[in-house]
């Protein structure tokens, strides 16, 4: 198979779809592999890394898009990208549809097959595609919110940890699932004062046995958002709906009554958010403020630690790409029904029920697709 590797242009996003690790292996099985020229810059991989690795380096992504059967990425195919797409290639990348009509849509017209990271599964019911930049994020999430807790940043002034004689700052994450376990983990180390919310009981257990008084937990209610949220210096929006929507959990009203200067982080942003108040931000311009509020929005975060984000999204990634290119997409989709699960869209048909409900859309089951 002839595999595609554009530049990601996506607004500061310097992560690259295939390593040359990952390229070498796909060589060593017989596929040939089209490069983009400085597609890998900004993750430290330069094309003399990749022309070793056995890639061939393409001047423009349009002669990567024209010569692909698979184009691999990382970010959503933006809408200059959805032109280059045709009927018959296959896409696999991130694309968080569920929030994202626009290209949706643009997709369905392409007429090509688009095969999404956040929704390929593993025997469990997990997301092994989305989980390392996940727990990317969720430690980010921190890391972001502590600098916009910052008085330069428009926070309230407030140091996590605090020191001898001072309160540490309450740090609330609505979510315990791999970015909410994450980011309550960082909150920890840095002796933040940490809320866990979340509806699964079993989960909550865990995180308690784990961490115990060192984190509180509590049951995800509106009473129990509200109270927390209006108490909170900081708020990571951590929830995670497989191929829908998030659910908004925060209201409007509530940030209107939230602490002057508090921080909100929506890790959530991809599948729209999990505030009222949310709207995506980019690296360039991360914040803006709503009823004095810090809203830290960036739709994709792992991008600003490229070389690591890079590293452990290729780590979970590769094993699929390459049965996808041994066996083609179709036979991998069949012998799969975990990585069948990734598929969005086939020939102008959304084929996740839950993309097709929240876009409106009739739904083509992955299974009849496949016959």
């Amino acid at each position: 198979m002839r595999i595609g590797v554009p530049k990601e242009i996506k607004t500061h996003e310097y992560r690259v779809g295939l390593t040359p690790s990952s390229i070498r292996e796909l060589v060593h099985r017989g596929h040939a592999v089209t490069v983009e020229t400085q597609a890998g810059l900004g993750s430290g991989f330069t094309d003399a890394d990749y022309r070793a690795a056995g890639a061939e380096i393409a001047g423009e992504s349009r002669s990567v898009f024209q010569d692909a059967e698979m184009v691999v990425k990382v970010k959503e195919p933006q809408p200059g990208e959805w032109a280059m797409l045709r009927e018959g290639q296959v896409l696999f990348t991130y694309l968080h549809l569920a929030a994202d009509a626009e290209q949706a849509r643009g997709l369905m017209a392409s007429g090509a097959t688009a095969i999404a990271y956040e929704t390929v599964t593993d025997r469990f019911g997990r997301l092994p595609l989305l989980a390392p930049m996940s727990e990317v994020a969720g430690r980010m999430a921190v890391q972001a919110g502590a600098h916009c807790l910052e008085k330069a940043q428009g926070g309230q002034g407030v140091l996590l940890g605090g020191v001898a004689g001072v309160p540490s700052a309450h740090v609330v994450v609505l979510g315990g699932g791999v970015v909410g376990s994450s980011a309550l983990r960082m909150a920890i180390g840095l002796e933040a004062r940490v809320t866990v919310i979340d509806r699964s009981l079993p989960r909550l257990t865990e995180l308690d046995d784990r961490w115990g008084p060192r984190l509180n937990t509590l049951f995800a209610t509106m009473d129990g958002i509200e109270s927390a949220v209006l108490d909170a210096d900081l708020v990571i929006g951590a929830v995670l709906v497989p191929g829908a929507a998030a659910p908004k959990l925060v209201t409007r009203e509530m940030v209107s009554r939230m602490k002057r200067g508090a921080v909100v982080v929506d890790v959530a942003i991809d599948q729209g958010g999990c505030f009222e108040t949310s709207h995506p931000t980019t690296h360039a311009e991360p914040t803006y403020m709503v009823d004095d509020v810090v809203h830290y929005c960036v739709t994709n975060m792992p991008g600003a630690v490229a070389r690591t984000s890079t590293i452990a999204l290729n780590n979970a990634t590769l094993p699929f790409v390459l049965a996808l290119a041994d066996k083609g997409w179709k036979q991998a989709l069949a012998d799969d029904p975990q990585l069948r699960n990734g598929l969005n869209v086939h020939a102008g048909r959304i084929t996740h029920e839950a993309v097709a409900q929240d876009l409106g859309y009739g739904y083509s089951p992955a299974a009849d697709v496949l016959t």
